[in-house]
C-alpha cells in the first residue's frame, strides 16, 4: 500500500488493526466460546505487528476488555487502545443508550479499571440513533473535560453524520470517526471525504457487512466474488482491500475469534487492487447496514 501507517491521536498506527467485538459470545454477549483461542488471537495480532485495537466495555459486557488485559498486559509501548462510551447492555444482551455526561464518565472509568491503564489512548463518543435528549455539545464537554484530566488521550466520534462531525470540530480536536461504511454501503461517503480533507482517521465498522443481518450485501455481491476469483483472494480480502485502496486515512479494524481468519485479514495490508477491480466494485448495489454496534 502507498501508506502503511496513519496517525491516530498523534501516534502512528498500522492501517490494519484489530476489532475485539467478535471475541465475546454470540451477539457480543457473554464469555467467548473458546477463551484460550481468543487470547491466542489477540497475542498473534500484536505479534504480527498490529498496534491498534478497538474495544468497548459493553462488548460482553466486560468480556472484551478482560480478554485484552489478560492477553496483552503489560501492553506494548506502541499499542493504541481505542474504546467507546455511550451504550450499555441489559440482562438479555440488548443494546441501550448511556448518553448522559455522567454515564459517559462512568463508561470511561470502567474502561480504565478493566484495561488497568491510567489513560485510554482514544475514546469514541458513540452517538445513539434517535432522540436521547442529550445535546452533542454537552457530551463533548464531558469528553473534553476527561481528556483535560488525562483520563483519555484523544476524543473520537462514532455513529455521527457529517453535520455533527463538523459541529464537534468547532468544539474540540477529533482523533477519529468510526461509522458504518463498506463497498455495499457508501451512504457516509461525505463523512469519509470530510475526514480525509481534515486528515482525521476514518475507521469503518461493519467493513464486511453487518453481523446482525441475515443477508450479507458485501460478501454476497457478484462483483466482490468475481473479483476474488479473478485475483485469487477471498471475498473478505477484496472488501477490506477496497477500503484500504480508497484513501490513506482509512484504518481497518476487522475482528475475528479465529486464528485462520486473523491471518487472512492481516494479509490485506499487502493487497493492492487493480483498476479493473476498483471499477467493478464501484458498481456494487448500495444498501444500508443495521445499527447495533
Amino acid at each position: 500500500m502507498e501508506f502503511d501507517t496513519f496517525v491516530l491521536a498523534g501516534r502512528p498506527v498500522r492501517r490494519v488493526g484489530f476489532g475485539a467485538m467478535q471475541l465475546p459470545g454470540p451477539g457480543v454477549f457473554g464469555p467467548p466460546r473458546d477463551r484460550d483461542q481468543a487470547l491466542a488471537v489477540l497475542r498473534s495480532a500484536v505479534g504480527a505487528g498490529v498496534n491498534h485495537i478497538d474495544t468497548a466495555q459493553f462488548y460482553g459486557p466486560d468480556v472484551a476488555n478482560a480478554l485484552i488485559h489478560d492477553a496483552l498486559f503489560p501492553y506494548p509501548e506502541d499499542l493504541v487502545l481505542v474504546s467507546k462510551v455511550g451504550a450499555r447492555r441489559d440482562g438479555q444482551g440488548g443494546w441501550l443508550p448511556a448518553q448522559r455526561p455522567d454515564e459517559l464518565r462512568a463508561g470511561v472509568e470502567d474502561n480504565l479499571r478493566s484495561l488497568e491503564v491510567e489513560q485510554v489512548p482514544v475514546v469514541n463518543l458513540r452517538r445513539h440513533g434517535g432522540d436521547t435528549g442529550v445535546a452533542l455539545e454537552d457530551q463533548l464537554g464531558a469528553m473534553v473535560a476527561m481528556r483535560d484530566e488525562g483520563l483519555i488521550g484523544g476524543v473520537g466520534l462514532s455513529n455521527v453524520n457529517v453535520e455533527e462531525y463538523r459541529r464537534a470540530r468547532t468544539q474540540t480536536e477529533i482523533a477519529c470517526v468510526q461509522n458504518p461504511f463498506n463497498v455495499a454501503d457508501r451512504s457516509g461517503q461525505d463523512l469519509v471525504d470530510a475526514c480525509g480533507k481534515d486528515e482525521v482517521a476514518f475507521v469503518p465498522f461493519f467493513p464486511l457487512g453487518s453481523a446482525f443481518t441475515p443477508l450479507n450485501p458485501v460478501l454476497g455481491a457478484p462483483q466482490v466474488t468475481q473479483t476474488a476469483q479473478r485475483i485469487g483472494i477471498t471475498p473478505a480480502q477484496v472488501a477490506l482491500a477496497w477500503l484500504l485502496c480508497l484513501s490513506p486515512h482509512i484504518l481497518l479494524i476487522p475482528g475475528t475469534s479465529s486464528l485462520a481468519h486473523l491471518e487472512e485479514n492481516l494479509a490485506v495490508a499487502g493487497i493492492e487492487l487493480d483498476e479493473q477491480a476498483m471499477a467493478a466494485l464501484g458498481t456494487v448495489e448500495q444498501s444500508t447496514v443495521e445499527e447495533g454496534r
